[in-house]
């Protein structure tokens, strides 16, 4: 499945206003934009380093647990980018590993939406609806990893 239809299937079932999916590159400690559902703002291939976020960083990629900020406030200690997700409207979040089916983490899914507009109920099914995005995710990153070696 590719990662168009599952930010489809995303919208459809959880609710999502800004919708990214972020390949871990760990070589490089970086987190790179494999897809964005808002461009302009979040441009393909981007890259930002995780350094300042290492508590966000061992919970989604090392211990594979889902990250909850149900408000402004909660989204405003963890993204540097805070602002621009207050002006897209977004002040919610939820972001659940991939794990792939090696049991590593390619990545994690991004879901943004209006404060308090997700609960439990929601980040359950954004941790059952990433299991959608990990053979898309796992070749991504085993291309910018031979990229890179190149």
């Amino acid at each position: 499945m590719n990662l168009s239809t599952v930010e489809e299937r995303v919208r459809r079932e959880v609710g999502v206003r800004l919708f990214t999916v972020l390949a871990w590159l760990p070589g490089r400690r970086v987190l790179h934009r494999a897809h964005t559902s808002h461009p302009d703002q979040y441009p393909l291939g981007g890259e930002k380093s995780v350094e300042i976020a290492a508590d966000w960083l061992d919970r989604c990629i090392n211990r594979q647990q889902p990250f909850f900020g149900p408000d402004a406030e909660s989204v405003r200690q963890v993204f540097a980018d805070h602002a621009l997700i207050a002006e897209l409207g977004c002040g919610s979040v939820i972001n659940v590993p991939v794990i792939g089916a090696d049991g590593a983490t390619p990545g994690t899914l991004a879901l943004l939406e209006a404060e308090h507009a997700y609960g439990p109920d929601q980040v359950q099914r954004a941790v059952e609806l990433a299991a959608l995005a990990a053979p898309a995710l796992v070749e991504l990153v085993q291309r910018l990893d031979d990229q890179e070696d190149s």
